[in-house]
């Protein structure tokens, strides 16, 4: 794992969804659970579950897919990670994007904690924009 937990957490979560893989194991941190109990709570997950390994303590993710008639597979969770730790990218209330027409979240690390940008509006805090979520 590197520095960035952040990329970590999106990356294993992108990469088990185009794999077809029903359920991610990440490193369960502060920060790592504020932005699965926000997944979970905006619909994005289906399931998560604490998981203690060897004094290590994990979050089981179990990932929402769809599949049509035919049986074949359509991918729900597109992530993208948008500040990062050469490029930080802040953006105050009134300028905090609107992803797929509200459709989408995007995701701030505020002074109050890791929020949407929705409850960022209604709070009027801007903040990091550390990914966006559709």
């Amino acid at each position: 794992m590197s520095r960035d937990t952040f990329a970590d957490i999106i990356t294993s979560i992108r990469n088990a969804d185009m794999n077809r893989k029903g359920r991610v194991r990440i490193r369960s941190t502060k920060i790592t659970e504020t932005f699965v109990t926000i997944l979970l709570r905006e619909g994005f997950i289906q399931n998560a579950r604490k998981h203690q390994e060897r004094n290590k303590n994990f979050l089981v993710l179990t990932l929402r897919h769809r599949r049509n008639r035919k049986g074949s597979y359509i991918k729900i969770l597109n992530l993208k990670q948008v500040s990062r730790p050469g490029l930080r990218i802040y953006s105050n209330y009134q300028r905090l994007p609107r992803i797929l027409g509200g459709m989408g979240i995007a995701i701030l690390s505020t002074s109050q904690g890791i929020m949407t940008d929705r409850e960022a509006r209604l709070k009027r805090i801007g903040g990091e924009i550390l990914c966006y979520i559709w």
